[in-house]
């Protein structure tokens, strides 16, 4: 099994994912019925990387499989930390695992392959079998300076080619946009240009698993003689894994939050959790004046170092609103010039890049939606791969011989999660 993850204030029916008039619930994972049923047959549960929906439904559903997890350093110290709150916690089995370590599981053998995403060690998996070798890319993108760790080696992935694969299953959130990605580290410059231009305080909002995102505001904040402090637990819990799996670096300086409210204003950098408008986050506290520990003023500045995610449109033009009635600059990523975001999934020439060095017999493409799997498709298609697996959940894929997809054989569902259902 690869990956447990969830997502947030979501229907049960994805088809009810953008419309407003819809019970949503808090935590929504994967049924994982179907595995459940199976746990006899199932030897490992493998975690790609940290993210909340690669790992997130990990403490809520791992007694239902009981069976070791296998992942990386870091990914090991997030889920450490959130089964720590969980009674059963010290019964899980995590192996940790490093980047280009082969194990065996089961009938599986599998060799983690080193590339790049958004947070620390995330890696593809190269899967062998009696029957068949699967490359998994897991989330990723091709950058050469991602700021924490390094960057993409090409000859992991030129070597494959060697290595006879039958099937990729690949990341398509992507592929829609042409070109490549940008890399992490381009996004220095446009922090820099904004919180530097800043009159008075800055408020940077960020995903909090985005370490190289945060050292790169800690060093414009030395650089623009500024002083970081961080407002949400998930950026503390976040700093302070960084710390322990030393990802942090020593000299990137932060201040107790609730010191900022005695500092000058030009002094203040703020980085904030809330940045899809969740309801209860430090930026939706800031943007309706109850934070507890400052009141921004007119002047100050809200930067948007994130997209928006599909869906959450709403919450954050309100967001935007409260600041901007407020005369509270706001600056999104969408509007600016030179990049302050960067994503950690591939764009069609990284794809094209990936199949040209693989060269798989087939594609699976997975993560996105009909319009992404579709394109990516095409894409496999054009690149000169015989056979484009193009499903949706619950379709059952078959890739050895005969090579085919059962449509709908398994029963997909989406099951609510309560976040205090801690045994």
């Amino acid at each position: 099994m690869i990956d447990c993850g969830l997502t947030f204030n979501a229907p049960l029916n994805p088809e009810d994912d953008y419309a407003e008039q819809v019970k949503r619930h808090e935590l929504v994972a994967a049924d994982p019925r179907f595995i459940e049923e199976r746990k006899d047959l199932l030897c490992g549960i493998i975690i790609t990387h940290a993210h909340e929906d690669h790992l997130g439904a990990i403490p809520f559903l791992w007694q239902r499989f009981r069976q070791p997890i296998y992942t990386t350093k870091f990914t090991a110290e997030v889920l450490r930390r959130k089964l720590s709150e969980f009674e059963f916690g010290h019964l899980v089995e995590i192996i940790e695992m490093t980047p280009l370590d082969e194990c065996i599981i089961g009938p599986f053998s599998v060799k983690w392959l080193p590339i790049t995403h958004s947070l620390p060690e995330p890696c593809g998996l190269v899967i062998t079998t009696p029957v068949g070798k699967v490359f998994h890319t897991g989330d990723w993108k091709l950058d050469s300076n991602p700021v924490v760790g390094e960057g993409v080696n090409y000859d992991y992935f030129k070597h494959l080619a060697t290595q006879d694969i039958d099937a990729m299953v690949c990341d398509s959130t992507n592929a829609l946009k042409h070109g490549n990605s940008v890399s992490e580290s381009a996004c220095e410059a446009g922090l820099y240009h904004y919180i530097n231009s800043a009159p008075k305080r800055v408020v940077v909002a960020c995903f909090a698993s985005n370490i190289a995102r945060l050292i790169t505001i800690a060093r414009i904040a030395q650089q623009t003689q500024r002083r970081m402090a961080v407002f949400g637990r998930s950026l503390v819990n976040m700093i302070g894994i960084a710390r322990r799996t030393g990802y942090w670096p020593e000299d990137c300086q932060l201040i107790d939050r609730r010191h900022v409210g005695y500092l000058p204003e030009e002094e203040v950098l703020i980085v904030a959790t809330g940045s899809q408008g969740e309801p209860k986050a430090a930026l939706n506290q800031l943007a309706k004046d109850t934070h507890r520990d400052i009141s921004l003023t007119s002047q100050d500045t809200i930067i948007f170092s994130t997209i928006v995610i599909p869906g959450n449109e709403q919450p954050i033009e309100q967001l935007v609103k409260l600041f901007t009635q407020r005369q509270i600059q706001v600056v999104q990523a969408h509007d600016s010039v030179l990049p302050i975001h960067a994503s950690g999934h591939p764009n069609e020439q990284e794809l094209r890049s990936m199949y040209r060095w693989v060269q798989p017999k087939i594609s699976v493409p997975v993560h996105g939606e009909a319009a992404h799997l579709q394109r990516h498709g095409d894409i496999a298609k054009d690149c000169g791969v015989k056979s484009t697996l193009v499903g949706a959940n619950g379709d059952l894929f078959q890739l050895s011989a005969p090579v085919m997809m059962k449509r709908g054989a398994v029963n997909a569902k989406r099951i609510a999660i309560k976040r205090d259902a801690k045994t």
